[in-house]
């Protein structure tokens, strides 16, 4: 499960906030937010295992993020990372639009990917997902995204979107807010978890915006505003598997082509 909600020109001085939860098993190596040796235009974490990244930047502007899509479909071994749709975005110079028309959705198992590139009236943001969820150019407006489509009303989702909404209202919208609004680990009520796939204990730990479970769990919370003048704050706080913080890394810059 991972958990992600975006606010899309809904802020007077942030065209782009996005607010996210990595999860994943603890054991898969990670390596931790930082701008990349053998691409050092690109900030973000790595998955060291399958390669690519979860969430990533460009110097540009241009931002990228999937998710796993949540289904019992088996795909071939061969298929591609998922992660690697994120490099592949970030090395292109397409619109977001156009390049997810080229995405070749059956060389991945399901996914969901938000793509982003800044453009004079804003950011031009786009969604695709090869599970039904299609492609999508996304208005001004604050959606969430987990591992089903695009503002599939899961409990967490909408709770994270909605406090997303409140704190763009309030005018209350940086570092601080936005990482407590991620460490969120209530959990949905007992009489709304119906997942037969599940163990009734996994499925309620997995209702919570941040998950704790001994195998699997929050990784790191990712914090990334722009600002209407280019500045970039990207901020990573990283977690182990009792959800106790590990690190942190803070990164700013201005945008440049």
């Amino acid at each position: 499960m991972c958990l992600l909600a975006i606010a899309v020109g809904a802020h007077p001085r942030l065209p782009l906030i996005v607010a996210a939860n990595r999860d994943e098993f603890h054991g898969r190596p990670t390596q931790d937010a930082r701008w990349w040796p053998d691409r050092p235009d690109i900030l973000g974490g790595r998955d060291l295992e399958a390669g690519g990244s979860w969430l990533a930047v460009h110097q540009s502007g241009r931002f990228a993020a999937v998710t796993n899509f949540r289904d019992a479909d088996r795909r071939p071994a061969r298929l591609r990372s998922r992660g690697q749709l994120i490099t592949d975005f970030l090395s292109s110079t397409a619109e977001p639009v156009d390049f997810l028309r080229s995405v070749d959705g059956d060389a991945f198992a399901g996914f969901n990917l938000l793509v982003a590139s800044r453009q004079a009236g804003g950011p031009s943001v786009a969604y695709l997902s090869n599970r039904g969820g299609g492609l999508r150019a996304l208005e001004r407006g604050i959606y969430g995204l987990s591992n089903a489509t695009l503002d599939t009303p899961w409990n967490k989702l909408r709770l994270t979107r909605d406090r997303l909404r409140q704190l763009i209202d309030a005018d209350d919208v940086d570092e601080s807010s936005l990482m407590r609004m991620l460490d969120d680990r209530q959990r949905a009520p007992a009489s709304e978890i119906d997942d037969p796939a599940l163990e009734f204990a996994t499925a309620h730990a997995l209702s919570a915006p941040f998950i704790v479970l001994p195998d699997y769990g929050t990784r790191c919370s990712t914090v990334l505003t722009i600002d209407d003048r280019g500045k970039v704050r990207f901020a990573e706080r990283r977690f182990d598997a009792e959800g106790a913080r590990t690190g942190e890394s803070r990164f700013s810059f201005s945008l440049r082509d």
